[in-house]
Protein backbone atom coordinates (compact mmCIF):
# COMPACT_ATOMS: atom_id res chain seq x y z
CA UNK A 1 0.00 0.00 0.00
CA UNK A 2 1.02 3.76 -0.33
CA UNK A 3 -0.14 7.18 0.20
CA UNK A 4 -1.64 8.82 -2.70
CA UNK A 5 -0.92 13.22 -2.87
CA UNK A 6 -2.68 14.91 -4.91
CA UNK A 7 -2.05 18.40 -6.19
CA UNK A 8 -4.79 21.15 -4.98
CA UNK A 9 -6.17 23.78 -6.76
CA UNK A 10 -6.02 27.43 -5.84
CA UNK A 11 -9.34 28.48 -4.47
CA UNK A 12 -10.40 31.02 -2.14
CA UNK A 13 -8.00 34.12 -2.15
CA UNK A 14 -6.95 35.55 1.48
CA UNK A 15 -9.21 38.23 1.21
CA UNK A 16 -12.16 36.02 0.70
CA UNK A 17 -11.13 34.03 3.41
CA UNK A 18 -11.20 37.05 6.16
CA UNK A 19 -14.59 38.14 4.63
CA UNK A 20 -15.83 35.22 6.96
CA UNK A 21 -14.02 35.92 10.32
CA UNK A 22 -16.89 38.22 11.59
CA UNK A 23 -19.63 35.34 10.89
CA UNK A 24 -20.35 33.05 13.18
CA UNK A 25 -20.99 29.54 12.36
CA UNK A 26 -24.20 29.85 13.45
CA UNK A 27 -25.37 32.06 10.90
CA UNK A 28 -23.78 29.99 8.24
CA UNK A 29 -25.68 27.14 9.14
CA UNK A 30 -28.69 28.99 9.31
CA UNK A 31 -27.98 29.87 5.63
CA UNK A 32 -26.37 26.38 4.45
CA UNK A 33 -27.01 23.71 6.79
CA UNK A 34 -26.07 21.08 4.71
CA UNK A 35 -22.77 22.29 5.45
CA UNK A 36 -22.65 21.18 8.95
CA UNK A 37 -20.74 19.28 10.23
CA UNK A 38 -21.35 16.47 12.85
CA UNK A 39 -22.08 18.24 16.01
CA UNK A 40 -20.14 16.05 17.79
CA UNK A 41 -17.03 16.60 16.44
CA UNK A 42 -16.51 19.53 19.14
CA UNK A 43 -13.68 21.94 20.01
CA UNK A 44 -10.53 20.31 22.36
CA UNK A 45 -9.04 23.65 23.21
CA UNK A 46 -9.52 24.75 26.54
CA UNK A 47 -10.66 28.39 28.37
CA UNK A 48 -13.37 30.26 28.38
CA UNK A 49 -12.30 32.56 25.99
CA UNK A 50 -13.60 33.15 22.22
CA UNK A 51 -13.02 30.47 19.73
CA UNK A 52 -11.76 30.68 15.76
CA UNK A 53 -10.80 28.71 13.40
CA UNK A 54 -11.15 30.09 9.72
CA UNK A 55 -9.50 28.63 6.68
CA UNK A 56 -9.14 26.11 3.91
CA UNK A 57 -8.93 22.71 3.86
CA UNK A 58 -6.11 20.59 3.55
CA UNK A 59 -8.15 16.94 3.20
CA UNK A 60 -6.31 13.65 4.71
CA UNK A 61 -7.70 10.22 5.05
CA UNK A 62 -6.79 8.05 6.84
CA UNK A 63 -7.69 4.15 7.74
CA UNK A 64 -6.59 3.95 11.98
CA UNK A 65 -5.08 2.70 13.21
CA UNK A 66 -2.46 3.50 9.81
CA UNK A 67 -1.85 7.26 9.73
CA UNK A 68 0.53 7.76 7.14
CA UNK A 69 -1.34 9.99 5.33
CA UNK A 70 -0.92 12.51 8.15
CA UNK A 71 2.57 12.81 8.07
CA UNK A 72 2.44 13.11 4.20
CA UNK A 73 0.74 15.84 4.45
CA UNK A 74 3.23 18.37 6.81
CA UNK A 75 4.99 18.85 3.95
CA UNK A 76 2.15 19.90 1.90
CA UNK A 77 0.71 22.16 4.62
CA UNK A 78 0.78 25.97 4.36
CA UNK A 79 -0.31 29.17 6.31
CA UNK A 80 -4.07 29.09 6.35
CA UNK A 81 -4.67 25.86 6.08
CA UNK A 82 -7.28 23.51 7.92
CA UNK A 83 -5.75 19.88 8.59
CA UNK A 84 -9.19 18.03 7.90
CA UNK A 85 -8.19 14.37 9.34
CA UNK A 86 -10.98 11.85 7.73
CA UNK A 87 -10.60 8.72 10.02
CA UNK A 88 -14.03 7.64 9.60
CA UNK A 89 -15.20 8.55 12.64
CA UNK A 90 -12.89 5.25 14.60
CA UNK A 91 -11.55 6.86 18.00
CA UNK A 92 -9.39 3.93 19.48
CA UNK A 93 -6.34 5.63 18.05
CA UNK A 94 -5.48 9.35 17.91
CA UNK A 95 -4.53 10.10 14.58
CA UNK A 96 -2.11 13.67 15.89
CA UNK A 97 -0.71 14.79 18.51
CA UNK A 98 1.82 17.27 20.37
CA UNK A 99 4.36 16.82 17.66
CA UNK A 100 2.43 16.85 14.25
CA UNK A 101 0.16 19.63 15.76
CA UNK A 102 3.08 21.70 16.80
CA UNK A 103 4.83 21.45 13.23
CA UNK A 104 1.74 22.46 11.90
CA UNK A 105 1.02 25.87 14.14
CA UNK A 106 4.57 26.63 13.91
CA UNK A 107 3.84 26.31 9.98
CA UNK A 108 1.16 28.92 10.50
CA UNK A 109 -1.70 26.52 9.63
CA UNK A 110 -4.97 27.61 10.92
CA UNK A 111 -5.98 24.53 13.20
CA UNK A 112 -6.75 20.82 12.97
CA UNK A 113 -10.03 19.12 12.62
CA UNK A 114 -10.52 14.97 13.47
CA UNK A 115 -13.02 12.91 12.88
CA UNK A 116 -11.77 10.21 15.19
CA UNK A 117 -9.55 10.91 17.82
CA UNK A 118 -6.24 13.22 18.89
CA UNK A 119 -4.09 12.48 22.09
CA UNK A 120 -1.42 15.15 23.92
CA UNK A 121 -4.04 16.86 24.47
CA UNK A 122 -2.85 19.32 27.74
CA UNK A 123 -0.73 20.39 24.95
CA UNK A 124 -3.00 20.64 22.17
CA UNK A 125 -5.44 22.23 24.03
CA UNK A 126 -4.03 24.68 25.16
CA UNK A 127 -2.96 27.06 21.93
CA UNK A 128 -5.23 29.45 21.75
CA UNK A 129 -4.20 30.39 18.16
CA UNK A 130 -4.55 27.04 16.80
CA UNK A 131 -8.16 25.24 17.67
CA UNK A 132 -8.61 21.60 17.50
CA UNK A 133 -11.45 19.95 16.89
CA UNK A 134 -12.29 15.94 17.14
CA UNK A 135 -15.00 13.49 17.92
CA UNK A 136 -12.60 12.17 20.62
CA UNK A 137 -9.51 11.88 22.51
CA UNK A 138 -7.22 8.71 23.38
CA UNK A 139 -3.74 8.58 24.80
CA UNK A 140 -3.27 5.28 22.26
CA UNK A 141 -1.33 6.76 19.27
CA UNK A 142 -1.09 5.43 15.44
CA UNK A 143 0.19 2.19 14.71
CA UNK A 144 1.74 2.01 10.82
CA UNK A 145 2.17 5.02 8.29
CA UNK A 146 1.69 3.15 4.92
CA UNK A 147 -1.65 4.35 3.61
CA UNK A 148 -4.28 7.03 3.34
CA UNK A 149 -4.48 9.92 0.51
CA UNK A 150 -3.70 13.40 0.50
CA UNK A 151 -5.78 16.19 -0.54
CA UNK A 152 -8.53 14.36 -1.91
CA UNK A 153 -12.55 14.49 -1.57
CA UNK A 154 -13.50 12.78 1.87
CA UNK A 155 -16.59 12.15 4.46
CA UNK A 156 -16.09 14.23 7.27
CA UNK A 157 -18.73 13.82 9.79
CA UNK A 158 -21.61 13.79 7.30
CA UNK A 159 -20.34 16.39 5.02
CA UNK A 160 -18.07 15.82 2.12
CA UNK A 161 -15.25 18.06 1.53
CA UNK A 162 -12.90 19.15 -0.85
CA UNK A 163 -9.61 20.65 -0.88
CA UNK A 164 -9.40 24.11 -0.62
CA UNK A 165 -12.95 24.32 0.91
CA UNK A 166 -13.69 27.05 3.85
CA UNK A 167 -13.78 25.68 6.92
CA UNK A 168 -14.96 27.52 10.18
CA UNK A 169 -15.55 27.00 13.61
CA UNK A 170 -16.29 28.36 16.82
CA UNK A 171 -17.52 26.38 20.30
CA UNK A 172 -21.06 25.93 18.38
CA UNK A 173 -19.28 23.49 16.17
CA UNK A 174 -18.22 23.52 12.32
CA UNK A 175 -18.83 24.09 8.61
CA UNK A 176 -17.28 23.30 5.49
CA UNK A 177 -18.57 25.42 2.51
CA UNK A 178 -17.20 24.93 -0.99
CA UNK A 179 -15.68 27.87 -2.66
CA UNK A 180 -19.02 28.95 -4.69
CA UNK A 181 -21.10 28.65 -1.99
CA UNK A 182 -18.71 30.94 0.30
CA UNK A 183 -18.62 33.72 -2.20
CA UNK A 184 -21.99 33.14 -3.01
CA UNK A 185 -23.69 33.66 0.06
CA UNK A 186 -21.22 36.02 1.98
CA UNK A 187 -23.44 38.84 1.34
CA UNK A 188 -26.21 36.92 2.76
CA UNK A 189 -23.93 35.89 5.99
CA UNK A 190 -23.80 39.74 6.36
CA UNK A 191 -27.30 40.70 5.62
CA UNK A 192 -28.15 37.92 8.67
CA UNK A 193 -25.87 39.59 11.01
CA UNK A 194 -27.15 43.04 10.64
CA UNK A 195 -30.35 41.25 11.25
CA UNK A 196 -29.48 40.00 14.64
CA UNK A 197 -28.10 43.32 15.39
CA UNK A 198 -31.32 44.88 14.75
CA UNK A 199 -33.16 42.11 17.16
CA UNK A 200 -30.84 43.13 19.58
CA UNK A 201 -31.01 46.60 19.24
CA UNK A 202 -34.87 46.10 19.61
CA UNK A 203 -35.15 43.95 22.64
CA UNK A 204 -32.85 46.65 24.29
CA UNK A 205 -35.31 49.46 23.50
CA UNK A 206 -38.05 47.91 25.11
CA UNK A 207 -39.61 46.78 22.02
CA UNK A 208 -42.34 44.24 22.30
CA UNK A 209 -40.53 40.85 21.23
CA UNK A 210 -43.67 39.67 18.85
CA UNK A 211 -42.96 43.23 17.19
CA UNK A 212 -39.26 42.68 17.01
CA UNK A 213 -39.30 39.54 15.64
CA UNK A 214 -42.47 40.59 13.51
CA UNK A 215 -44.99 37.89 14.75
Amino acid sequence: MSVTINTAAATLTSEEIEAWREIAVSIAVDLLPDCQIDPAIRPQTFGGQPLRLLGTALTVAVSPPDFGAVIHALDHACAGDVLVIAAGGQTDNAMIGEILGGHLREKGCAGIVVDGAVRDIDILGNWPDFPVFSRSITPRGPVGAEAGEVNGSVSFGGCTINPGDLVMGDRDGLIAMPPELARAHLDDARAKLALEDNWIKGLRSGTPATEVFGL
